[in-house]
């Protein structure tokens, strides 16, 4: 199994769960027509395309500042609190039977690479944003891997400060946090496609004193 960095912070920390949610009540706002979406998680309520509105305004300003032929391309916003149970689930179960000498803590930290545990996911607060790079045309720039393979699929290319992926690759990812930086959002470092504002793992990052935005519900 593919082993972080022992600097990174992982969402399952209890110092994430620690943080206070003082809600500012920011409602969900519809990317569609905002910036560019790919639909290939779409949902039948159209959640995917959704996240709280001060995300939102924030990543119109980071796209305003990528370069002359790059866009984003929003993948994935809000997740029902169920959606997110299953997914978390569902890959800690696959690392348990893939690996079943681990203790279920040893999964459940495992599993928090890739997925949030339910308790302080971001996506299910409409405070995280699953994203990449597009041309115009709406040809997605090379970032080392897909969006969403997980640690074992691309044997830790996944992670944003990958040593083994290609130069093209690590220039894509610093023009992505380039924009997305200054605009106030923290990427996941297991996940290069994963930012966040307002949340948990936000508020710890940055050193803020709360999160803004706890679940919600569409």
């Amino acid at each position: 199994m593919w082993q972080p960095p022992s600097d990174i912070v992982l969402i399952s920390d209890p110092r994430v769960a620690a943080i206070p949610v003082r809600e500012n009540h920011d409602p969900l706002a519809d990317v569609r027509g905002r910036l560019r979406v790919d639909g290939r998680l779409a949902d039948e309520e159209g959640a995917y395309a959704h996240l709280r509105s001060g995300l939102l305004a924030r990543l119109e300003r980071a796209a305003r500042l990528l370069p002359d032929g790059y866009q984003l391309l929003i993948v994935e916003g809000y997740r029902p609190v169920s959606t997110q149970r299953r997914y978390f689930e569902e890959y800690r179960d696959q690392l348990l039977a893939a690996s079943p000498e681990l203790t279920p803590d040893e999964a459940h930290v495992a599993a928090s690479r890739y997925v949030s545990p339910v308790e302080v996911a971001p996506h299910t607060a409409g405070a995280a944003v699953d994203l990449t790079l597009c041309a115009p045309d709406g040809t997605e720039y090379d970032m080392g891997t897909q969006v969403n393979d997980n640690p074992e699929e691309s044997d830790g290319a996944c992670y944003t400060a990958a040593p083994h992926i290609s130069e093209d690759a690590r220039a894509h990812r610093k023009i992505l946090a380039a924009a997305l930086e200054p605009a106030g959002l923290v990427n996941y470092p297991t996940e290069w496609w994963h930012w966040s504002y307002g949340d948990r793992y936000w508020a710890l990052v940055s050193g803020e004193p709360a999160a803004c935005y706890g679940p919600v519900r569409i």
